[in-house]
């Protein structure tokens, strides 16, 4: 008897752990979904983990090729258009700041037929939203910005779209296609590679004025054309200039002085 009362208990007793430990699981999972919600929330904002929406709204210019609507950044998908910064010539050779031109007819145009809305393609690589975008009057502004000659028809993505109206362009000489100018694609990739080559620059110049470890001062004797090399610490360092224009350098050790012909400096 003793052993079949017990049994009920028992059953009992594993319920209550069995519903508390649901208990605890529920209430965690709550904790991590309330937690996490936003933050996917936010990486689905920024399209990294899904498509984006149409965007409807009123534009705000940020170059040739780019809006903003809503906090949105959105880049026209297939075209590209001069850099803000970029500069063009005209058929008399009269240089003119074609990207600012770009961005001016650009804001023109939306604002004659309001709002602009824009139908998701895809995330590029920096995480903006690319889109096809259109006017209230259902007009295509890559399409417009083309016909103007204030963009380009952009082989890489757009699969020739635009071709046909960007030969329309230079038939007229519209926009750009009244003189000589950069495809704006060639022109961002020759600014990076100017701004790259500045940066090593700078940095043999600094290496060269004793920057970071390369503080070893190769002299030229003036007097007997003896090479000869100081290294921090020594008498004469504080002293002695070096003329890099006169085959005077810097080394960043010891052992590649010796290499190149040069000897310490016996103070």
């Amino acid at each position: 008897m003793t052993s079949r009362a017990s049994k009920p208990s028992k059953i009992r007793l594993t319920d209550i752990a069995l519903g508390f430990s649901v208990f605890l699981i529920a209430s965690t999972g709550l904790s991590v979904w309330y937690e996490g919600v936003p933050k996917l929330a936010g990486l689905w904002s920024r399209g990294s983990e899904g498509p984006g929406e149409t965007i409807v709204g009123r534009a705000s210019i940020i170059d040739g090729d780019t809006i903003e609507i809503r906090g949105q950044r959105i880049r026209f998908n297939g075209i590209d258009a001069p850099e803000t910064d970029q500069h063009c010539f005209r058929e008399g050779g009269e240089r003119y700041r074609c990207g600012r031109q770009s961005a001016n007819f650009l804001d023109s145009y939306l604002a004659a037929s309001r709002p602009t809305t824009c139908n998701f393609v895809e995330w590029d690589q920096y995480g903006r939203y690319v889109g096809d975008c259109y006017r209230a009057d259902g007009e295509s502004v890559a399409v417009a910005l083309v016909i103007a000659g204030h963009a380009l028809d952009w082989p890489r993505y757009s699969n020739g779209a635009y071709a046909e109206y960007q030969a329309n362009a230079s038939a007229k000489k519209s926009g750009v296609w009244q003189g000589a100018f950069e495809k704006p694609w060639e022109y961002r990739a020759r600014k990076q590679s100017e701004q790259q080559e500045q940066r090593e620059e700078d940095r043999t110049v600094r290496i060269g004025n004793g920057g970071g470890n390369c503080n070893i001062k190769g002299n030229i004797s003036v007097s007997t054309g003896a090479r000869i090399y100081h290294v921090p610490g020594q008498e004469f360092y504080e002293k002695t200039q070096i003329n890099t224009g006169g085959g005077e350098r810097w080394f960043c050790s010891e052992t590649e002085a010796r290499a190149a012909g040069w000897r310490r400096a016996q103070r």
